[in-house]
Parts: structure tokens; C-alpha cells; sequence
């Protein structure tokens, strides 16, 4: 796919940090982003589904936005991670909001490269892995990296955050 520059793949190429880029066809009737990122790339990647990672943009009771990073089938507790950020309550973000704050389109957020650099938390669970994927910051493209990467580029606490 031509055209994968993003803020985040040049964040990557800056620090030079090894990476691998994977594009898939976005199908723009899609659903959930990131199933269909899973369906496109866990096995032709050759990852686990929780490999995957998807990017949400949460509002603190503060009034400040902040990145939860999670495996796309886990779901986000957002008192889990009001706390790990340090607040006592969040909410999921507004659309516009988020896209305006990260410079990215819904579906597409990177938690690399943001416009304006937010509190991230990154589950717990991404530590287990090799190597992740993440969003690179446009639908259809996704950056594979060492989650210890990921975690340092984006100054990311790292904790337990999905519910259940």
C-alpha cells in the first residue's frame, strides 16, 4: 500500500527503532476496526489476536484526554485505567475530540506521533509478547514492534486495564 508515512512510522524511523509495517484493505463498512485488523493480519502476520492492539482515547474526571492501549478482543475498564492515569473516573472520549487532540482519524489512532502528547496506559498483558502491533495511524495500516518499544515511545505506564 503505498503512502504508509505517518507521524508515528516517522517517530519510529527518527529513533530508530526496528519495526515492520503491515497493510491490509480497509473495508470502509467495517464495524469495529479492530476486528477487522485481527481478520486481515493475525494469521497472515502469524500473531495471537492479543498481539493486536487497539487505541482508545479516554476523558479523565480531570477534563484531560488520555490513551488506553488494549488487545483489540479485551475490553478497556475505564476505572482501571482513571487509576493507573492517576484520576478517579473516565469516560471514552468524544470522536471529534479525540481526533482533533491525536491528529489521527478514528479508527486509525496511533498511540505514537500524536499531535498533542497524552497520559498513556498500555495493558499489562502486551509485556507477554515478542512483539505487538499497533495501529500506525491510518486505517488499513498497522506497526509491528517490542511492546518495551512501544511502552518508551510513548511514555505509557503500563498496567492492568482490560475489565474482567
Amino acid at each position: 500500500m503505498a503512502g504508509t508515512a505517518t507521524p508515528a512510522t516517522t517517530l519510529l524511523g527518527k529513533q530508530r527503532v526496528a519495526h515492520r509495517i503491515h497493510t491490509y484493505a480497509h473495508d470502509a463498512r467495517a464495524e469495529s476496526y479492530g476486528s477487522e485488523a485481527v481478520d486481515a493480519l493475525a494469521e497472515t502476520v502469524g500473531v495471537a489476536a492479543r498481539q493486536i492492539l487497539k487505541t482508545l482515547v479516554i476523558k479523565l474526571d480531570t477534563g484531560k484526554l488520555a490513551v488506553a492501549v488494549v488487545p483489540v478482543p479485551d475490553m478497556l475498564s475505564l476505572k482501571a485505567a482513571a487509576a493507573a492515569l492517576g484520576a478517579g473516573r473516565a469516560v471514552m472520549a468524544d470522536r471529534s475530540e479525540a481526533e482533533r487532540s491525536t491528529g489521527y482519524v478514528f479508527g486509525g489512532i496511533s498511540p505514537l506521533g500524536q499531535r498533542k502528547i497524552l497520559p498513556t496506559v498500555i495493558d499489562a498483558s502486551a509485556m507477554n509478547w515478542d512483539r505487538v502491533l499497533c495501529s500506525a495511524g491510518r486505517r488499513g495500516v498497522e506497526i509491528e514492534l517490542a511492546p518495551a518499544d512501544l511502552v518508551r515511545l510513548s511514555g505509557a505506564v503500563v498496567a492492568a486495564v482490560t475489565a474482567g
